[in-house]
């Protein structure tokens, strides 16, 4: 697991030095650097050492030198490639480096090696021979890569704050993308919050050529819905437990200690009965509670006991008050680097974790695979006859509320409202967020909406919010967090299942549950799904009072000129009287303005000292 940094063009002396030193949170155990000064190529690395500990030195090289890599992630199918590629006449330096078998496929296949990879990567290749830079990003958007473009020239790192050391940055907003987080709550690619740099989309790959400088991206996977197989419940159920044990089986690829983050939910407890399945003992798990006034609604610490009991974990708890989730808020939003209105428990679990071990393995990704929060249940209950394929209902007579089940998605705040009350004038003829939901879903080759909301959420919410955030808070904490459920192999075989059996309405992971119940304490097997929900509105009116009435106040909203003066009267005020419950609104509009202060107004560039209790006083 690693950051990595790279520049093409003309750049000043020690510019590669001061992106890379941005990132040494993501790589504290190594660092390195190659310059190819005729190309005009230079390439950096930090290394957090999991695999091959004392041969996966980066950048690293083939022996003749002319190509190079920098690669962030872990490649869980490399001793199968590494055998097939030795096979084929390659010669490796390396014991077991999965470093040097993306190296050997590339000799091998070129751009094609893609289609081979299993795993979690972002990479960029130097070709010498070729004059290119190739770089490309896992199907699910796992590990980052963003990317600059300044007067022809290529910048790209792990991190945008890496990027944000460029000499001459600008940190002008994107409008699009703060118009798309005021809906979302997270900023979805290919763009970002700032204007001039983007993110590789989950799934693509890119090529530079570095004599003309033309830049083409390409997408290599997406997500597919084969025609219906025929196929049984318990053909079904089977063939969910056989893939998922190989998928954990293979993630558990490792020269460090591994633990599991254990919410007491079905995914994360899921793999942690599968690895007690396969003789893993006395693995550490961690697991994350809350003591407070109706604490015992949601919490499911009681279930990640029960799981850990079961399976003789070492298992490890933390407890905290959800106001002392706020404590480190400046530290998380410094971390996700755009603004971001979603979940925190994260940072405090991955912090645990960090202080035992170097891999930490989560349950993300099983919600979308199966059931995607049953986003699609309003739109197919909305209709009579709503087992009619969704695409037929586009051209059918229906309410116009449901014109097309993007319509249906959630949104904090919708188009209609940021346009008439929310963004000045300023951000005028921008796409609706519900446009950018319905181009995603109509790309779904499947004719039922639920394939749609799940391709919608593979590559939406997941990357961009899910996803990110795992990546972001976890190598805060120089912790690598691994995502059995994004298996490649896995996720198509999940998707090859009919959408009518992969989820029901009355129960959206019923496949999973009766996949893996007898690993699972039967009270874990019959309880609903709950969660850690941020009491914002208490928040709000309470504990961060102080802070929303500086931040959103109509006067700085005035100033700053992205947000209509109104705003206050019309979400903030109502929240704060009790007369209305604006908590979601509020939320999303008072995280983008702690960012805003952050990165654009403090125009930080190391992780700031002062607490959001200053950010309030000041």
């Amino acid at each position: 697991m690693c950051g990595i940094v790279g520049l093409a063009g003309d750049w000043p002396a020690g510019v590669l030095s001061r992106l890379n030193g941005a990132i040494v949170h993501r790589g504290p155990d190594d660092s390195g650097e190659y310059e190819d000064r005729e190309a005009r190529v230079a390439l950096a690395m930090r290394r957090l050492s999991i695999l091959d500990l004392e041969g996966g030195h980066q950048p690293m090289s083939t022996e003749d030198e002319q190509v190079w890599i920098v690669y962030n992630g872990e490649i869980f199918n490399a001793p199968d490639l590494r055998r097939e590629l030795e096979n084929r006449g390659h010669r490796f330096r390396t014991s077991h480096s999965d470093t040097e078998c993306l190296l050997r496929l590339y000799q091998d296949r070129g751009p094609a090696m893609l289609d081979a990879l299993d795993g979690m990567f972002a990479f960029v290749v130097y070709d010498r021979r070729q004059g290119i830079l190739f770089g490309a990003r896992d199907p699910f958007g796992i590990k980052p890569l963003y990317y600059s473009r300044p007067s022809g020239r290529l910048a790209f790192a792990s991190e945008i704050k890496a990027l944000l050391a460029l000499p001459g940055f600008r940190r002008e907003l994107d409008l699009q993308s703060l118009s798309h987080y005021l809906s979302l709550r997270y900023v979805p690619g290919p763009g970002s919050i700032f204007r001039d740099v983007a993110r590789l989309p989950a799934g693509h790959a890119f090529r530079y050529d570095l004599k003309g400088g033309a830049f083409t991206l390409e997408r290599y996977w997406r997500p597919r819905f084969p025609p219906a197989a025929a196929g049984s419940a318990h053909e079904d159920r089977d063939r969910v437990r056989a893939e998922l044990r190989e998928a954990v089986r293979r993630w558990m690829l490792s020269d460090v200690p591994v633990g599991c983050s254990l919410s007491g939910g079905l995914d994360s407890s899921a793999i942690v009965g599968l690895l007690g399945e396969m003789g893993h003992s006395r693995i550490k798990t961690y697991s994350l509670g809350f003591r407070g006034p109706g604490e015992e609604q949601w919490s499911e610490l009681h279930l990640a006991r029960q799981v850990a009991e079961k399976w003789g974990t070492d298992h490890h708890e933390l407890v905290l008050t959800p106001d002392e989730l706020l404590d480190e808020l400046v530290p998380m939003v410094w971390s996700l680097e755009e603004p971001y209105g979603g979940g925190l428990p994260s940072w405090y679990v991955f912090r645990m974790m960090s202080r035992d071990v170097k891999v930490g393995l989560t349950g993300t990704g099983g919600d979308e695979l199966f059931g995607g929060y049953g986003k699609w249940r309003a739109y197919e209950r909305g209709l009579p006859g709503y087992r009619r394929p969704w695409r037929e209902w586009l051209t059918a007579e229906r309410p116009a509320r449901f014109a097309h089940p993007a319509e249906s998605y959630f949104l904090y705040l919708n188009d209609e409202e940021k346009r008439d009350h929310v963004l000045t004038g300023a951000a005028n003829g921008l796409t609706g967020t519900t446009a950018w939901v319905r181009a995603l879903m109509d790309e779904a080759e499947s004719a039922a909406a639920r394939d749609g909301f799940t391709a919608v959420d593979l590559q939406g919410q997941l990357p961009e919010e899910f996803l990110l955030m795992t990546d972001r808070f976890s190598m805060a904490h120089s912790l690598e967090a691994r995502v059995p459920f994004l298996d490649r192999r896995f996720v198509e075989a999940m998707l090859s299942i009919p959408s009518s059996r992969r989820t029901a309405p009355h129960d959206l992971k019923g496949l999973l549950r009766g996949a893996v119940a007898d690993l699972l304490p039967a009270a874990l097997v019959r309880a609903p799904k709950r969660g850690f929900v941020l009491p914002d509105a208490m928040w709000l009116r309470g504990t961060l009072r102080p802070l929303v009435e500086r931040l959103l106040a109509p006067e700085r909203l005035r100033r700053q000129g992205l947000f209509r003066p109104e705003v206050y009267a019309r979400f903030v005020e109502p929240h704060l009287s009790g007369k209305e419950n604006r908590a979601g609104q509020v939320w999303t509009l008072l995280l983008f303005q702690v960012w805003h202060v952050i990165f654009v107004e403090s125009a930080a560039s190391e992780k700031p000292s002062i607490t959001w209790r200053d950010l309030a006083a000041s």
